[in-house]
């Protein structure tokens, strides 16, 4: 038996899925159960896919119901409850914000034109009336509707609710120990997995290294969307309030039991802002790693 790495591309990103086998090809059939669970979490939940139920309940938004299998209402309910136990700033619903700004995938040194504005306040406003998941008057029922104007977007935290739900395939087939790597969104379980935190202004060198032997481990930055304009970096984590680019660290690494509590609270805490951050991520009491923009770092690892 040797440990054999798994790749392939899922939810916009490159992936991994490294686990113990006989060979190359034994391992590839091994992992493929989990890699078709996460193209079927991808195919359900992408807003990118027409034919996905977000895309279908965006689209009846102001119109009518969409009904819920049982995994769609579990999710809904750890949205609702995410929302307000973090005080709003976890809302699927913020994503419609994006439409008021144009970031993308950039290099450390990349900028866009300076042909490149900012929004009118009036703009943001426009789309902060379709903002809010308290808005939504969601009870726990087993159908949704979102008012009129309104979107949801699960790319907060679909990546990292896949990796376990990946894991958890791996297992029920009997597998001892592995490892699925979304991305950076990572879920473990069996033995000791060294895992690398990278340094977010300089990814190709380690700030730490840690042994994780099971749950996950999320990492949210501001590092790899953002536009600079008149020597003013503007990234695309937005406030949910305000609709304007939070002043957050460079990035935020959580584990927890999980690969999707772990990006929960990294992401919570990103939104907290570069002042509040920490009370945050003390407030949940789980080992982190937060990166000032200053370079300053903060291991609780």
């Amino acid at each position: 038996m040797a440990l054999f790495n798994v790749p392939f591309k899922a939810m916009g990103t490159l992936c991994q899925i490294r686990l113990m086998a006989e060979s190359q090809s034994q391992a590839e059939h091994i992992a493929q159960p989990a890699i078709s669970r996460i193209a079927d979490l991808e195919n359900r939940y992408s807003r990118y896919i027409p034919s996905s139920l977000i895309s279908r309940i965006n689209a009846n938004a102001g119109a009518q119901l969409t009904p819920l299998d049982a995994e769609s209402h579990a999710l809904f309910s750890y949205v609702a409850s995410a929302f307000e136990q973090s005080d709003g700033l976890f809302d699927v619903t913020s994503g419609v914000l994006r439409k008021a700004w144009n970031f993308r995938k950039v290099g450390p040194q990349s900028s866009l034109p300076a042909r490149h504005s900012l929004p009118t306040q009036q703009q943001l406003d426009a789309l902060l009336d379709c903002c809010g998941w308290a808005k939504v008057g969601w009870g726990g029922e087993r159908s949704i509707q979102l008012p009129a104007g309104f979107e949801i977007d699960f790319g907060g935290f679909v990546k990292e609710y896949a990796a376990d739900s990946a894991l958890s395939v791996l297992r029920e087939k009997g597998v001892s120990s592995a490892m699925v790597d979304l991305g950076g969104d990572i879920a473990v379980f069996g033995g000791g997995w060294p895992i690398a935190i990278k340094k977010p202004r300089a990814p190709s060198e380690k700030l730490t290294q840690l042994s994780l032997r099971g749950g996950g481990l999320a990492t949210s930055g501001n590092y790899e969307r953002f536009f600079m304009l008149n020597n003013k970096r503007y990234s695309h984590i937005l406030s949910p309030f305000t609709g304007w680019p939070i002043i957050t660290p460079a990035s935020i690494s959580v584990v927890a039991d999980s690969c999707l509590v772990a990006g929960t609270v990294s992401t919570v805490a990103m939104l907290a802002g570069e002042s509040d951050c920490l009370e945050y991520l003390d407030a949940f009491d789980l080992p982190y790693c937060c990166v000032f923009n200053d370079g300053r770092v903060v291991n609780q690892f």
